[in-house]
């Protein structure tokens, strides 16, 4: 696991969660010019999923853990502010919860929470990786990737969208991420499914901001309800991590979140 920082020490930090095998620069590159106008900017990037590494996701928690001891040894155990994007938003929510480390501002990016038991868990990777792997890897052909292809031809709002997510995902071609090993992507899958974040949490200290995507659906919001007791809820008719598309706009609603001007 690395962290990439950026900008002025002397402004209140942030740091920002990648979601599902996404690659760090895929994920952020287009948002960081924006955010060291006002933030301390770091980048988590995951065990597994950094090209200057030879290394394995082995577990969420595995993770996590790694995350706690870099924020404790760099970063006197506080954070301002982390952002967590999709799968992220699990990391900072297990990075609360814990409280081994601090963070004042909480931000879930749309997440879905999704939490399964384990062998549920374990059936839903077997089905989704042999779909899932090729279409980031690059890797083989992938059926996933000939459905998209298809709906980006049929043009109009849908494909524009999935477009601008593959791009943020990395599934755009336009990076090699040929060094993510199966076994990070399953390990990654797996286990943030089974991983428990736990139940209406609540941290003296810290407020918890959560990004609604609207058109994710109703069942999302009640699940950010029961994993968190007060959540601060942003409610955007938008779909899955649409607002982080947009730079500018994304922004200016972290800003917002943590009271900057």
């Amino acid at each position: 696991m690395k962290v990439y920082a950026f900008g002025d020490t002397d402004k209140p930090g942030i740091m920002l969660f990648p979601g599902t095998c996404c690659y760090w620069k895929s994920n952020f590159g287009h948002v960081l010019d924006h955010l060291q106008q006002h933030f301390y900017t770091l980048v988590a990037s995951y065990s597994g999923f950094d090209d200057t590494e030879h290394s394995t996701f082995i577990s969420e928690l595995d993770e996590v853990e790694k995350i706690e001891n870099y924020i404790k040894t760099n970063l006197d155990g506080k954070l301002f502010a982390a952002y967590g994007c999709s799968l992220g938003g699990s990391v900072v929510s297990l990075l609360v919860s814990r409280e081994n480390i601090h963070i004042e501002h909480a931000i879930i990016g749309s997440s879905d929470m999704d939490q399964a038991p384990k062998w549920l868990a374990k059936l839903e990777t077997a089905i989704m990786l042999p779909l899932i792997y090729p279409l980031i890897s690059g890797q083989g052909s992938s059926f996933m990737r000939k459905k998209m292809e298809k709906k980006l031809k049929e043009g109009g709002e849908q494909a524009e969208y999935m477009k601008q997510f593959m791009k943020i995902m990395g599934m755009d071609g336009s990076v090699d991420l040929s060094f993510m090993s199966k076994e990070s992507a399953k390990n990654q899958f797996y286990t943030d499914l089974y991983t428990k974040v736990g139940e209406h949490i609540q941290v003296p200290g810290t407020t918890i901001h959560v990004f609604y995507a609207k058109k994710m659906g109703e069942k999302y919001l009640q699940r950010y309800h029961k994993y968190f007791a007060d959540p601060d809820i942003h409610t955007f008719d938008l779909k899955h991590e649409q607002l982080l598309l947009d730079a500018d706009r994304w922004t200016k609603e972290v800003c917002n979140a943590c009271g900057i001007s």
